[in-house]
């Protein structure tokens, strides 16, 4: 018997499916409408819950009486989470005082209306980091503290010494609101339990393969009997990772109730419960010498992450500073916990950083992109910011040592940044691949799509084995009961599923060759798959075509599972950003006119599929340079930004012209994960343009007119 020969990727230039432009394979049924989300779910006697959220964050509340829910019409179920007597501790799911399931999502809504619940608020609602850190405030976060140090690097004094040495020293603070995710669909399941030992859970989730386990406990249920399904998702950005209170409490009505129950969360609710990126004021220290060298840096970061911890890279951020220190403390306040969302803590840490080596860089008379230059010791960084300033106009651009003048016109200035993503990934996802005798052939794992795309590279990676077409090849993904995969966060779902799919399909092809291959007086491992026939490899002559081979397997299919192969997969992301604005020096006014972005991921799956995910991506990080911030008010407590009409983000008005480009210079043969890195740097490109078309300096997002006006009055 042949023995078993180890997988691996094609070279690029041999690839006919891979690493070229493949339209996704679900795009009919997304415009169509066709696809279900989980919202879009509906069962038989379905009911519809939701939530009665208090918007204040402190409370103890007095009266808690949900029984009059009961007499609207279309109220099947009420229940209260939390007793007159008890206090709200946190503005999130900790302020989820009832619960109303209904025929009706209107007759849910009238419920939650019909409940009387009353409370005392309690002062101050220690929704800011200045009422966390007053020391008559109540001590509100772990371990009884507001304020806890999570972090600490280098030597201190050190670098405090190497900055009395240099020729330019800079002392600047750098601050970030807390940005929402906002997910086109909303935290929620729909759970299918009508009685007996075995239920259905259709929700948004990051982790299908993961989250049976969770939901059997609240339907308490053994976990092979749960299928978790999650067959399209609109978006997580690593805030979906568990069921939630949301889907905990939806599988306990349905328990209760014997019905389906449908419990999706309010924009509104969403807002509240639903996570965050944290945000962060950083105090840096730098210090250079005349000739261009970052010699010293100490810098301290608070993180703003509510109830939980928050999320900080560290500094320096990429660059090499000779001295450094760096400290960062979580400030706790009563509002919802940060989560993890695309690249934490790494867009807050390269704002600061790419914002200090921007102001040293001028400081010493040193164009910004040959100061980056001289501070970064990978050359990869080096090529991929000569390709983006070569894409930018860089070379023409007048404002190389200097910023433009204030002088009443409209100003052009183009600012850099660079970023890095690991995008590690790990054993345990799995594949099958399974051929039918009619010419069928699947390709089924437990990952999920959320919306990225993933569910094409599970067919274009089997597609491209046997010489097919993508359309050729069933993708099917989505369902707990499928072999399992690995949840999606921190950019590592290709790095674990496309080795587990490739092997499958390699195993699947080696076993199907010992088939098919004396048919084709030929060996295994001597046939040649292309164009929808086998061939062999010694006398091309001699074929079959794709049905022809199917049907040599008889009446039994061919089945052949996969697993993570490390060999498979790398990583290390390097990505480098570049952004020219234009600005009104009269009205303040800032418009972003071009974005350019360039990353390395080795084998690019699908590069159609992988410049969207760039493009969003620099969307996100020009959302949050120039819109996106969670307000509250301080004496009140109240979130003011709770809808889309206040809190806004990004339209079609302000994304400029996007050039995203793939580092083909990048040679590694495996995948890896690739969309963190490209979320990082454009808000601090942005705000460095700002900085080079008229000499202001705003260190503070998200860099609203109201500010850059204000600014400019005080630079005339």
């Amino acid at each position: 018997m042949r023995a078993r020969s180890e997988p691996a990727w094609k070279p690029k230039k041999d690839l006919t499916v891979l690493n070229r432009d493949i339209p996704r394979v679900d795009g009919p049924e997304k415009v169509t409408g066709a696809a279900k989300y989980t919202h879009d779910i509906r069962l038989p006697r379905m009911v519809y819950a939701r939530f009665w959220i208090h918007p204040y964050p402190r409370l103890n509340l007095t009266k808690v009486d949900v029984a009059p829910a009961l007499k609207v019409k279309g109220v099947v179920y009420v229940k209260a989470l939390k007793e007159a007597g008890e206090d709200v501790r946190y503005q999130g799911a900790d302020a989820a005082i009832a619960v109303v399931a209904a025929e009706t999502p209107e007759a849910a809504e009238d419920g939650l209306r019909a409940m009387i619940i009353e409370a005392e608020e309690l002062y101050p609602p220690m929704v800011t980091a200045e009422q966390a850190l007053d020391e008559s405030s109540p001590k509100i976060g772990r371990g009884g503290k507001n304020v806890n140090v999570r972090e600490e690097r280098g030597d201190e004094e050190a670098a405090n010494i190497a900055l009395d040495t240099v020729d330019v020293l800079i002392e600047e603070s750098y601050s970030l609101p807390v940005q929402h995710h906002v997910c086109l669909e909303t935290h929620g399941s729909v759970v299918d339990y009508r009685g007996g030992d075995e239920a259905t859970v259709y929700t948004s989730i990051q982790n299908v393969s993961g989250t049976n386990a969770s939901a059997a406990r609240a339907l308490e249920l053994d976990a092979d009997k749960v299928n978790v399904i999650t067959h399209h998702m609109g978006g997580g950005f690593g805030s979906k990772f568990g069921i939630g209170i949301e889907g905990s409490t939806a599988c306990r009505i349905a328990k209760e109730l014997g019905r389906p129950v449908h419990l999706m969360l309010t924009r509104g609710d969403e807002f509240l419960m639903g996570g965050n990126r944290s945000g962060s004021q950083q105090t840096i220290v730098g210090g250079a010498s005349k000739d261009g060298r970052l010699v010293a840096l100490v810098a301290k970061a608070d993180r703003f992450g509510g109830t939980g911890g928050g999320a900080f890279a560290g500094l320096p951020y990429i660059y090499k500073v000779e001295n450094s220190f760096f400290e960062s403390r979580s400030i706790y306040t009563a509002t919802d916990s940060s989560r993890a969302m695309r690249a934490p803590g790494h867009p807050q840490a390269s704002f600061g950083m790419e914002s200090m080596v921007d102001e040293l860089a001028f400081a010493v008379g040193i164009d910004p992109l040959t100061f980056r230059k001289q501070n970064l010791e990978d050359p990869v960084y080096h090529r991929q910011l000569d390709r983006v300033a070569k894409e930018i106009g860089w070379d023409a651009h007048p404002n190389k040592t200097e910023p433009g003048a204030v002088d009443g016109t409209r100003q052009v200035g183009i600012g850099f940044a660079i970023s890095q993503w690991g995008s590690r990934s790990r054993p345990g996802s799995q594949c099958e691949v399974r051929i039918e005798p009619d010419g069928r052939i699947t390709s089924t794992t437990g990952t999920q799509d959320l919306g990225t795309g993933s569910r094409t590279y599970v067919a274009a990676i089997v597609a491209e084995e046997f010489g097919l077409e993508v359309g050729d090849v069933t993708a099917r993904i989505g369902e707990s009961a499928f072999p399992t995969s690995a949840g999606s966060g921190g950019s590592v779902t290709t790095g674990c599923s496309a080795p587990a799919i490739k092997d499958a399909a390699h195993n699947a092809r080696e076993a199907f060759e010992a088939r098919i291959a004396p048919m084709l007086d030929a060996e295994p491992g001597q046939l040649v798959w292309r164009g929808g026939e086998v061939i062999s490899a010694q006398d091309p002559q001699k074929s079959l075509t794709w049905k022809q081979a199917c049907a040599a397997l008889g009446s039994e299919p061919l089945s052949a599972m996969g697993e993570w192969q490390e060999h498979l997969r790398s990583q290390g992301v390097h990505g480098a950003q570049a952004a020219k604005v234009e600005v009104d020096t009269v009205t303040g006014e800032l418009k972003v006119l071009k974005m350019v972005f360039i990353q390395d991921c080795g084998l690019v799956l699908n590069r159609l599929a992988a410049r969207s995910q760039v493009n969003g991506g620099q969307i996100q990080a020009l959302s949050y340079g120039l819109l996106e911030a969670r307000v509250h008010d301080p004496d009140l407590g109240l979130m003011l930004t709770d809808n889309l009409d206040d809190y806004k983000i990004a339209g079609v008005q302000e994304i400029p012209e996007m050039i995203s480009i793939m580092d083909d210079d990048d040679d590694r043969l495996a995948v890896m994960g690739m969309a963190e890195a490209n979320c990082i740097p454009g808000h601090g490109a942005i705000a460095n343009a700002l900085f080079n078309a008229c000499g202001l300096r705003l260190r503070d997002l998200p860099l609203t007119a109201d500010k850059i006006i204000m600014g400019l009055s005080d630079r005339s």
